[in-house]
């Protein structure tokens, strides 16, 4: 053990003694680069749209859930979250919304389809889409190839980051299978492979390297990638899943960034090596870059703020979290302009895609995992007469490729007639009306226009009537909210 871990020490002699100098950062908008600063994309509001104009709305799939835990991470320290962290989709797709799964093994997903009066738009109706991803056994899934990626630079020396990164990883460790291997990169100002891929049932030897991450020195996030990829390819065995996982604060400042970046993780990602991106700390956090390189990757993007969270993400689903069911899914929702008359999708700003491109399967889009759900949300301003009609008011299509056979394409739709919309908000399901008030939540705090006059308590009120009893991350919303209506 003395030998496998002595590069290990002197690499974290060297990352020490690293004078820290900054790098070019590609891509960058002149933000400040100082301690207590932290980036993010700002993405403008999605306005509303005449059907009859446009009646398609295409979109990729999502099922990060970084934005939440950030502004979760916010409240904590007494603060409203900066108003571009809010992503409307991560706050939805953060809850289960107990969606039925498939019927059978002939598709990965089920589609739920269903319409209402809308609680906080005055004349219009909310259009729910939501998405359940078939269930995998933990022993039935592939073996995984994990290669963390650590960065151990100075700014990850906080309490929040590198020893609960080392939690993190720990937990997962000890959640894998025996099957599964584990390889380790770390980089700060250098990089270096401290643990070869390893089978996790030498686990003694896999959380020895993990004790003995320590922090100091800039970032070289590009070197550490590359290394990362070149490992988790090299150990790639036939059928498994071969992802790194990165864990950082996203504050890079040596190497390459920006698109060039982005091209390296986009070459890797065609060798059928994922990224899946989980971030750390707060005061310099790079938010943007992180959601950026995660969905680059084909993988997950999640902010771990506590442990319970890192619990939550990679031992509870950790299945979901590792096996992606479905590449490049896509969602299209075709709403009749005879019923509609105008409508906006709620969120979902950064993974638009343009209508035509939607059974192009050269153009990347989101990823679903075992057991995920992806709920979006549509508001509507409907014709009269809409409830008499047989047609249908929408279609909502998904599109996919086989993960295991990218040339294997499915599509699945699903209808929802004018006739079928319940007349009343209070008959709606949990789930619609629990996601109404998420989203509304989402909408006020990133300051949205369409928000404008609504309170927070009306959202709290909403969210406890609609909420499932003993469902614990609902309840949790219910708090937040109170706790940022007191801010």
């Amino acid at each position: 053990m003395t030998r496998k871990y002595l590069f290990a020490l002197v690499f974290f002699a060297l990352a020490a003694c690293d004078d820290g100098a900054l790098g070019g950062a590609e891509g960058y908008d002149g933000a400040d680069d100082s301690p207590d600063t932290e980036r993010y994309q700002h993405h403008p509001v999605n306005a509303f749209v005449d059907a009859s104009e446009d009646h398609l709305v295409t979109f990729a799939a999502d099922v990060d859930t970084g934005s939440y835990t950030l502004m979760r991470s916010s409240l904590a320290r007494g603060t409203l979250p900066p108003a571009d962290s809010v992503r409307v989709e991560e706050y939805l797709n953060f809850f289960d919304y107990r969606d039925a799964p498939p019927a059978d093994d002939q598709t990965p997903f089920a589609v739920h389809l269903e319409a209402a009066p809308s609680h906080f738009g005055a004349g219009l109706h909310l259009l729910r889409v939501g998405i359940k991803g078939y269930e995998v056994l933990a022993e039935e899934r592939p073996a995984a190839n994990l290669v963390f990626l650590v960065d151990v630079s100075g700014s990850m020396n906080d309490t929040n980051k590198l020893p609960l990164v080392r939690y993190a990883l720990r937990r997962l460790t000890e959640t894998l299978r025996p099957d599964d291997t584990i390889g380790m990169v770390v980089y700060a100002g250098s990089v270096g492979t401290v643990l070869a891929p390893t089978p996790v049932r030498e686990r003694d030897t896999i959380l020895a390297a993990i004790d003995q991450l320590r922090a100091g020195g800039s970032t070289n996030g590009e070197g550490g990638i590359r290394a990362a990829y070149a490992l988790a390819e090299a150990a790639a065995r036939p059928g498994s899943v071969n992802r790194v996982i990165l864990c950082s604060d996203g504050d890079f400042n040596v190497g390459a960034t920006g698109e060039t970046l982005l091209a390296l993780i986009d070459e890797y990602r065609q060798r059928d090596v994922t990224l899946s991106v989980f971030g750390f700390g707060r005061g310099n956090y790079n938010d943007r870059d992180m959601e950026q390189l995660a969905d680059r990757g084909n993988g997950n993007y999640a902010y771990i703020d506590r442990e319970a969270e890192a619990e939550r993400v990679l031992v509870r689903r950790v299945t979901g979290t590792l096996l992606t069911i479905a590449k490049d899914v896509k969602i299209q929702v075709d709403l009749n302009p005879d019923l509609v008359a105008r409508y906006r999708l709620i969120g979902y700003e950064n993974r638009d895609i343009a209508d035509d491109d939607f059974r192009d399967d050269a153009v990347d889009a989101g990823e679903i995992g075992a057991g995920h759900t992806v709920t979006a949300l549509i508001e509507a301003e409907l014709v009269d007469g809409f409830a008499e009609s047989d047609a249908p008011l929408a279609t909502a299509t998904l599109r996919w490729k086989d993960p295991a056979a990218s040339d294997r394409v499915g599509e699945l739709s699903v209808d929802l007639r004018g006739r079928d919309v319940v007349s009343d908000f209070v008959e709606a399901s949990r789930a619609l009306r629990f996601g109404a008030a998420v989203a509304e939540f989402a909408e006020i705090l990133r300051e949205s226009p369409h928000s404008e006059g609504r309170r927070l308590a009306e959202v709290e009120a909403l969210a406890a009537r609609a909420a499932v009893e003993g469902d614990a991350d609902q309840a949790e919303l219910i708090r937040l909210v109170g706790l940022a209506a007191g801010m």
